[in-house]
């Protein structure tokens, strides 16, 4: 037999494993024992409409449940009427894969079900289908051919992928962004969310949703434990990971991405330079940083940390943070910033659980809000002034583009003391004032209310409450985005 006749035998053998349903029917007990992301409902239509021909990528950090999501899709496929036939899954990062083109795949795939000639319409899955070169030309090519076929894709390493959507893939492909856990889902899918209490609040003419708890002390217990193994549903859901978290997310998420993942994208030589940048990042998650201390403290060039910044955001690790002053003015060379994971767990996989009395707990639980807002495309900045002896800094401002004004403020705090003691918001009065906003946000540990003040409506909520809220509004954006 002929190597090529042998190796299409062996690619066969192997995709009759990775589809068990073809003869059972339904995807592996495994995943289906798992509890579906609620961005499943949103993912889903998408999968499931072929009248757009386009080809649905499924983008996101290492571990957040990519490939679970596709298989919850191939298992809801079934149950709606959908043939398990003309369902066909590959993982491309599979050895045996190794540079096959995708149609060949596709096609040795109708082979084992006897329908190479069918016109039935087929639903096909790539799972991680950035370790094909070229993969963007050859899923092009796909759609463009098979008309009646839906293409879903899913990658981690997000940079290759949305250089190539917006290139090579323009017209043919819709992406679809999924984060670590938002702590809205942290709380559903751990059956709490019977704590929240949904309410109304009058937010500058606007009626927006706002939720609070009837058991702070449990709910905070809750956000503690989201901080430190929420954002991947796997240790979510496993006290044995959360015992060792780190072996679990070092290996398959920071050494993948920083060891593989990075340099094979971008031609990194020193993978140990990168380590070390990142992981000063995350024990100093929501700090602010300028090029010029981190090159002193790392002895890296400030030209190849900017590089690496720029990778380390690609691949879904950090997010940074632009400073305004205290007029919300854009400057034109940003030479500080804050810089943000963008999932508070991976700080306590690298060090260690954090606590309620730690010294850094202010800025983790800044981080664990901020990572609330990223999936959204709000332009969000941090305010940082000095003017004459006045010095002052606000941690989260909406910006209106248009106007160049902010139109939000929000200060988190953990502590309650404020509540009682507004007036000792310094920052925050002379940010107020200065901008001529009637209302601001403030995060507590548990103190919740409407405070009248002097120089404006403080609206008081415990930091656990607003980042479900945020959370919650995050995901319905998410659906409103894809007109659901």
């Amino acid at each position: 037999m002929e190597y090529t006749a042998l190796l299409e035998k062996q690619i066969q053998g192997r995709l009759k494993i990775d589809n068990p349903w073809w003869t059972e029917g339904k995807i592996p007990s495994y995943y289906q024992m798992m509890t579906p992301r609620l961005y499943l409902d949103i993912f889903y239509p998408l999968v499931k409409d072929v009248s757009i021909q386009r080809a649905l990528i499924l983008m996101g950090p290492r571990r957040v449940g990519k490939t679970v999501m596709l298989y919850h899709s191939i298992q809801r496929l079934i149950d709606e009427g959908v043939s398990p036939q003309n369902i066909i899954y590959v993982s491309v990062e599979t050895p045996i894969y190794n540079n096959i083109l995708l149609e060949l795949l596709f096609t040795l795939a109708k082979q084992i079900l006897g329908k190479e000639d069918s016109k039935e319409k087929f639903y096909v899955f790539f799972d991680e289908i950035q370790y094909l070169k070229d993969w963007e030309v050859n899923l092009k090519s796909l759609v463009d051919t098979y008309h009646d076929v839906k293409f879903v894709a899913s990658g981690s390493a997000a940079a290759a992928l949305k250089k190539s959507s917006n290139e090579s893939g323009a017209g043919r492909f819709t992406d679809f962004n999924l984060p670590p856990l938002l702590f809205f889902e942290y709380i559903h899918l751990r059956k709490y969310d019977h704590l929240m209490r949904q309410s109304k609040v009058n937010w500058d003419g606007i009626e927006s949703d706002i939720y609070s708890t009837i058991d702070i002390n449990r709910l905070n217990d809750l956000f503690l434990e989201y901080i430190n193994y929420g954002g991947y549903p796997e240790v979510a859901f496993s006290s044995r990971m959360q015992e060792d978290p780190g072996q679990f997310v070092r290996h398959d998420i920071v050494d993948k991405v920083l060891l593989r993942d990075l340099p094979s994208l971008y031609g990194i030589s020193d993978v140990q330079e990168l380590n070390s940048l990142f992981t000063m990042i995350a024990y100093h998650s929501g700090m602010e940083f300028s090029y010029e201390s981190m090159a002193k403290e790392s002895g890296v060039k400030k030209d190849i940390i900017r590089k690496y910044i720029q990778y380390l955001e690609s691949a879904f690790l950090i997010k940074i943070v632009t400073r305004t002053d205290d007029t919300a003015k854009r400057f034109q060379r940003q030479t500080t910033f804050k810089i943000y994971l963008t999932n508070p767990s991976l700080r306590c996989a690298l060090f260690e659980p954090v606590k309620i009395i730690d010294g850094n707990i202010g800025d983790m639980i800044e981080t664990a809000i901020y990572s609330q807002w990223i999936p959204r495309n709000n332009h969000i900045a941090y305010a940082n002034w000095k003017v004459g002896r006045t010095q002052g800094e606000v941690d989260l401002v909406g910006i209106n583009d248009a106007l160049q004004k902010p139109y939000w403020a929000v200060e988190i705090k953990w502590t309650d003391r404020f509540f009682d003691r507004p007036a000792e918001l310094y920052s925050l009065k002379y940010f107020m004032e200065k901008n001529q906003l009637q209302q601001a946000l403030v995060t507590s540990i548990s103190q919740a209310g409407l405070k009248e003040t002097s120089f404006g409506r403080l609206l008081f909520i415990p930091s656990a409450c607003y980042a479900y809220t945020v959370g919650e509004n995050t995901l319905r954006q998410a659906k409103k985005s894809f007109g659901l």
